[in-house]
């Protein structure tokens, strides 16, 4: 990738130093380093934790007890006999619900590797006797000064399953987690079709929530308040990490911006608790309610952090650029390209105040406080929660006195101050931004009150309408079916005359396969049986892959609806880790003897579970294996059933007859003459 021919840089991971190293000014890279120091949910409580410590549990009490195994087990057994459980496990770098499961006591805990508990929370609060929880979507632009932006509208998902806090119900995923991608697969689980309905089925908009909420006397007000105290605490715990890592790492400010999942969970006092910190969000739209909230956010994010209009291709023959850029009116300037259109109105309006700089300030301060101004002018739909007019009155404690960096005590040492930071950059940018905050006057003043009943209002106010459009580009099914059975018939001709499939070209056939396995058991009229075969399929082959893979047997106390969700959501769960490592087996050019990939991915455009089917049985009949989809674990046996998925359990077991124990499979025979067949 030549470094000069993009504007932004969007990773769905963290970008390496030498990426952050190489940046130019005009560039700009979705992440910040050392941004796991609050999205990992073991760096997470670490850091909160600390900041407890040196700050005082009461004016942090907003994360559940939560304790690293195997290290704190005996503060886990000490906690467990005054508390009493339940308990939620979670892997510590894990996302969309994956391993994660409650028990009532830590003997149950079903592994011996690093996992999170945390005390349940059981009291939730309900909706219609549901179960709910909160993605918001907070933007840092900054972290020295310190900017954070929480976006006005957010998420509610609900469980699936009406909640019941005995404890014979704590092993239905589907009552106690919110998580979408667990209850999509449930068959009672509800999908609004209109765009313009925000609380109807299982997942509605924050505002809808907040209606609700004051419609039957709940002071929705105090809880946005507390929902931004934790946003706002807990960057602050974990941001001196942070702040080191872009004085290491990143050459021009402004260059890092992130966009945080917050998942928040409020109890049945109204009481918010922080559950996890996502890096990355989820963008997928998945209904007509995610396409109008996202593409909004999306927007508004970019618009928000101002992607310079620069023409990369003129770059080599304009080196007068870089001098442009480097000014700090003509690079705000050139920022002000890019408006939010809610904001368009009042440009007129502002562009006169950011120009007015208080005397006495540095070039680099200067260039702060007019970058901070462009930006507020470019919020969109973002409200801006720090710095604010109460910001440093409430929060400064939280900040060294020198620095103004966020700062937490580390019990093995001192705390972590980068050596290069000299100037309070927090304390500057709020005197200059909120001079009426500053005045140690006896009076409440004006614009700290209109600000705070401007932003609840922002957060209750419904969700602009969007526009509905068809994705539909036309394509007649007749000529899909056509295409279809044209490929498949070359596919199997090209296999029946000696070739055969790739490991990755029959890896991602099987992965496709599966892909419609996984919404056939979703689906309301799912045969239990089908669930049984997968249930089977999974429990054989979850060691083959590279990754762990914990499967949990779901419950036979559970109703046949739940049990296919639990399978369903453990099927997905195999399927991320089996298509993750199918990319390790990408055919960049064809092997011989095998079906040529390029016809073979015009095979897999169109093809469907049954074409799949009748692939993948070709494959392991003329092979008699299945090792080119499942690894070792797919050893040689004989098909059963009409179709794959009946024979999954049995070419996936150590459980042979005596045909198939004596019998060699081809794959292995093609590739050595010396290796014997299979113990039983």
């Amino acid at each position: 990738m030549n470094e000069t021919d993009f504007n932004i840089l969007w990773m769905g991971n963290h970008p390496k130093p030498d990426i952050l190293r190489n940046l130019q000014s005009y560039q700009k890279v979705n992440h910040f380093p050392r941004s796991y120091e609050i999205t990992r949910k073991d760096r997470l409580y670490k850091n909160i934790e600390a900041m407890q410590r040196s700050k005082g549990l009461r004016n942090l009490d907003f994360i559940p007890q939560t304790f690293l195994l195997p290290s704190e087990s005996r503060e886990l057994l000490t906690a467990h006999f005054r508390y009493r459980g339940p308990w939620i496990v979670k892997p510590k770098a894990s996302s969309r619900g994956r391993g994660i499961y409650i028990v009532n006591s830590p003997e149950k805990i079903l592994t011996d590797e690093s996992v999170i508990v945390a005390q349940y929370i059981n009291n939730p609060l309900l909706v219609d006797g549901h179960k709910c929880d909160l993605r918001l979507y907070v933007a840092v632009t900054n972290y020295d000064p310190l900017l954070i932006y929480l976006y006005e509208e957010g998420l509610v998902r609900f469980a699936t399953v009406k909640y019941d806090g005995g404890n014979q119900y704590v092993w239905n995923p589907c009552m106690h987690l919110c998580n979408y991608s667990i209850n999509k697969f449930h068959v009672d689980y509800v999908k609004s079709e209109d765009p313009d309905a925000e609380d109807v089925g299982h997942k509605w908009t924050l505002s809808a929530l907040l209606r609700h909420l004051r419609s039957i006397g709940q002071d929705t007000e105090q809880l946005m308040q507390r929902i931004e105290d934790i946003i706002i605490k807990s960057i602050l715990a974990t941001a001196s990490g942070i702040v080191s890592g872009v004085k290491q790492f990143v050459k021009h400010p402004e260059t890092c911006f992130e966009l945080f999942g917050f998942d928040i969970l409020i109890d049945d006092t109204l009481k918010p608790w922080l559950l996890e910190v996502n890096l990355t969000p989820s963008l997928g739209c998945d209904s007509p309610l995610d396409v109008r909230l996202k593409s909004a956010l999306i927007a508004d994010l970019l618009t928000l952090v101002g992607i310079p209009a620069v023409d990369p291709m003129l770059r080599p023959q304009s080196m007068h650029l870089n001098r442009s850029l480097a000014n700090p009116t003509k690079r705000m300037a050139g920022y002000r390209r890019v408006q939010s259109a809610e904001t368009l109105a009042h440009k007129k309006k502002s562009v006169g105040k950011s120009n007015i700089i208080k005397g006495g300030l540095s070039s680099e301060q200067q260039r702060i406080v007019a970058s901070a101004k462009a930006q507020f002018e470019r919020r969109g739909g973002f409200v801006r929660i720090f710095p604010s007019p109460k910001s440093w009155e409430i929060y400064s404690q939280y900040l060294d006195t020198s620095t103004g960096i966020p700062i937490v005590s580390d019990p093995l040492g001192p705390g972590r101050i980068p050596q290069s930071v000299t100037t309070n950059h927090n304390l500057m940018l709020h005197e200059q931004l909120f001079p009426a905050a500053n005045r140690n006057t006896g009076f409440v003043i004006p614009e700290v009150t209109l600000d705070r009943l401007s932003r609840y209002e922002r957060y209750e106010r419904a969700l602009v309408k969007g526009h509905k459009q068809s994705l539909d580009r036309g394509d007649s099914k007749e000529n899909m079916d056509v295409d279809t059975h044209k490929y498949k018939n070359l596919v199997m001709k090209s296999m029946q005359e000696g070739n055969t499939l790739s490991p990755g070209e029959a890896r991602k056939a099987f992965g496709l396969y599966l892909g419609h396995i996984l919404r056939k058991i979703s689906q309301s009229n799912a045969d239990p049986a089908c669930c049984d075969l997968v249930m089977k399929f999974l429990q054989q082959s979850s060691s083959n892959l590279r990754t762990p893979f914990l499967f949990t047997l779901p419950s036979s106390k559970l109703s046949d609806k739940d049990r296919a969700a639990i399978t369903a959501k453990q099927l997905s769960d195999f399927l991320h880790l089996y298509n993750r490592e199918t990319e390790l087996y990408a055919d960049t050019v064809d092997r011989p003897c095998t079906v040529p990939n390029r016809l073979f991915q015009k095979f897999l455009a169109a093809a469907g579970e049954e074409d799949l089917d009748d692939v993948l049985i070709l494959q392991t009949q003329l092979y008699k294996c299945a090792h080119s989809f499942l690894g070792r674990s797919g050893f040689a046996g004989s098909l059963r059933g009409p179709n794959l998925l009946c024979s999954l359990p049995h070419i996936t077991s150590r459980v042979y007859s005596n045909a198939a124990t004596t019998e060699q499979c081809k794959c292995t025979q093609s590739s050595t003459r010396t290796t014997k067949a299979p113990r039983t």
